[in-house]
């Protein structure tokens, strides 16, 4: 029961992020508006991280099954990328070092500041 309790309020909080899409007029996706919301809610305390955090981690544990359909999308997709696939395997790789690096810093950054903030 407590799981179908957590994964109540993960849909909620989704299906308000749907809510938030249609109402602002934003180019910007309702997961997006929906992650926003969740991480409100958790960093004032509306929610309780224990209140969602089982089925959390379940989600993140299926999460690889959810780019299932994506991939097959994109076999059916094979006539529109083939002229572009040569400038993709080079942008890929490079966007996903510099992402990687980003959130490298960003760690470093936040960890020393939590550190000089103990000290």
């Amino acid at each position: 029961m407590k799981y179908i309790k957590q994964f109540g309020i993960i849909l909620a909080v989704t299906f308000a992020g749907e809510v938030l899409k249609y109402m602002i007029p934003l180019p910007v996706p309702a997961s997006i508006y929906g992650l926003l919301l969740l991480f409100l809610l958790l960093t004032f305390r509306l929610v309780k991280l224990e209140q969602v955090k089982e089925a959390g981690l379940f989600l993140i544990e299926i999460m690889p099954l959810m780019f299932i359909p994506a991939a097959a999308g994109l076999v059916t997709s094979w006539t529109q990328i083939k002229g572009i696939l040569a400038s993709l395997c080079v942008m890929i790789p490079l966007n996903t070092c510099f992402v990687m690096i980003a959130a490298g810093k960003v760690t470093d950054y936040l960890i020393e500041r939590r550190k000089k903030g103990h000290e």
